[in-house]
């Protein structure tokens, strides 16, 4: 799938409903946009981790201490959850190049357009999304 990264695309184009699904344009898109993704959360990662090294936090007030520990820890979470969210473009870079993106993991069916641009690292139709969760919540009340 090395030639999707050479594709270039129509400045502010958008996949459309009218043109095959998951054509080449369709996944060159959605990959630039899981790596700009990507790259993103990491530059965040760096801010941060940047920050942290320029030292402990020398608050002379017990108070804006305990604020500036908890809005790390906030932080730290954040960061996190993060790592977990690269994880999933990796696995959705994945799909892309194994020709699985864009189709439900679960019914096979195409993710809508609008769902994947919300969510580019979707696995699962609206509709099986919602099955799986309402699933879930019924096993957990068990």
């Amino acid at each position: 799938m090395a030639e999707l990264e050479r594709l270039e695309l129509p400045e502010g184009y958008r996949p459309m409903d009218d043109e095959p699904f998951m054509n080449d344009r369709q996944l060159a898109y959605f990959k630039g946009k899981l790596l700009k993704w990507k790259a993103d959360i990491k530059a965040e990662a760096k801010a941060t981790l940047n920050t942290l090294k320029e030292g402990p936090l020398q608050e002379p007030d017990q108070t804006d201490r305990a604020s500036s520990e908890t809005d790390w820890a906030l932080e730290l979470r954040t960061r996190d959850r993060q790592r977990k969210l690269i994880s999933k473009i990796d696995a959705a870079l994945r799909r892309i190049d194994s020709g699985d993106y864009g189709y439900c993991e679960i019914t096979g069916d195409p993710i809508s357009l609008p769902r994947l641009e919300a969510r580019p690292i979707a696995t699962m139709t609206l509709e099986a999304q919602e099955r799986h969760e309402r699933e879930e919540r019924v096993s957990r009340d068990d």
